[in-house]
């Protein structure tokens, strides 16, 4: 009987490697690639293809481009970030993992592989989907121990052609939402990383003119750029490439995963930088006070769900209850300034605005049966406990100890 195993396959190093491993070390007579698109440019496509042939190698390619572009738009709608930027890499690879699990099944594969190593985040996430099913989950990086040194030797050995990003010097992992770059010297966090690591965006000192932007949402959903409804992956792609022409959406950090490890990242999000920044703009206009505070916490959740590659997880559903019924009111315009690197709102528009110039105006009187005097009994109260508190504790007298600290004693 032929033992079969499918392989996410990128035609990257590590599961360049993977393919021939499996055979070798592992004993499986067929491997079955799977490539998930998620919004990669053409060119890693065709990579992947070069790489699979070199291996005689099918692949499965499976366009999931749409369904992570939604998955992304809800990342919006809970203001989702982590550590301060925004998530791409991690919700993209819950969409992958279950494609290629659909994949295993239908082509009777007895298990199920990647390449992560053991000390990154994404062996979590690819095995949290697919130990939901019966098959066998092999990690051939992490379970032998390979580094990044030998996996090269092994490829130049085998004549695999390899593409890495930059010739092998960074890894790099791209989908529509975000492009990251890690490894290499950019594993000391007293590099300097060269301006050519970025290809999304173009230097921000280099961009001196400013652009007027306008996002249209409904219901939380970003649906129109400058007045031109877009479907969701066309208006990531649109807006990946006009912010990016100011050097919006860069990110150089120190990144906490979930395995305790603290590891340099680079990232680069156009889209993401613009779309969540005039979301949360337009929030601030139509939510109340206390709705955008207990937002946070529940945006949190979400957002760190969301890191984990859980977002089938029974808390994100919960969560998405308290975000949906907000969202009702997330629908207007906001027009954001692309300039030098930054991305800010300058202008916001809704129906659902629970802003009154009348009433915070410095120009109005009186507002109703509201006047401006009528904030003296308030100013009056506002803090009179604390001040009371601090008056009692003044007046009260302590009794001091003896020297010894034992107080006086009898004779």
């Amino acid at each position: 009987m032929t033992k079969r195993v499918a392989l996410a396959f990128s035609g990257g190093l590590d599961t360049t490697v993977c393919v021939s491993l499996l055979k070798e070390e592992y004993g499986y007579d067929e491997v079955v690639g799977v490539t998930v698109d998620v919004g990669q440019p053409e060119s890693e496509f065709e990579e992947a293809k070069e790489t699979a042939d070199a291996h005689g190698l099918d692949i499965h390619v499976v366009d999931a481009k749409d369904e992570f572009a939604e998955l992304c738009f809800d990342s919006v709608r809970a203001n989702a970030t982590y550590q301060g930027y925004p998530l791409g890499t991690a919700l993209a690879r819950p969409i992958i993992a279950k494609a290629i699990l659909d994949v295993a099944e239908e082509e009777d594969c007895e298990a199920i592989a990647h390449g992560c190593t053991g000390k990154g985040n994404d062996q979590l996430r690819f095995e949290a989907v697919w130990r939901s099913s019966d098959l066998t989950v092999i990690a051939p990086v992490r379970e032998m121990g390979l580094t990044r040194e030998w996996e090269k030797q092994y490829a130049d050995e085998k004549n695999l052609p390899v593409q890495a990003g930059n010739d092998g010097v960074w890894s790099i992992d791209t989908n529509l939402w975000s492009r990251s770059i890690e490894g290499g010297e950019l594993e000391d966090p007293s590099y300097v990383p060269p301006e050519d690591i970025y290809e999304w965006t173009d230097d921000p000192a280099n961009a001196s003119e400013a652009k007027l932007v306008e996002i249209e949402f409904d219901n939380g959903y970003p649906v129109a750029v400058d007045g031109e409804e877009m479907a969701p992956a066309d208006l990531i792609e649109h807006l990946n490439a006009l912010a990016g022409k100011f050097g919006v959406g860069r990110t150089d950090m120190m990144e906490d995963r979930m395995l305790g490890l603290k590891v340099r990242e680079n990232y680069e999000h156009p889209a993401a930088t613009v779309l969540l920044t005039a979301h949360e703009g337009l929030e601030q206009l139509v939510l109340t006070k206390e709705e955008r505070d207990f937002k946070v916490q529940v945006d949190n959740q979400w957002a760190q769900k969301g890191y984990e590659g859980l977002v089938d997880a029974p808390l994100v559903g919960a969560l998405e209850g308290f975000i949906e019924k907000t969202q009702t009111k997330v629908t207007g315009k906001v027009t954001v300034k692309l300039q030098g690197g930054q991305c800010r709102p300058v202008a916001r528009e809704s129906a659902y605005s629970v802003y009154s110039e009348e009433v915070a105006s410095f120009n109005t009187k009186t507002v109703g049966d509201i006047t401006q005097e009528d904030a003296t009994g308030v100013a009056k109260y506002h803090g009179f406990q604390g001040r009371l508190a601090n008056d009692v504790a003044k007046g009260v007298e302590k009794p001091e100890l003896a020297a010894d600290g034992q107080g006086e004693s009898e004779e």
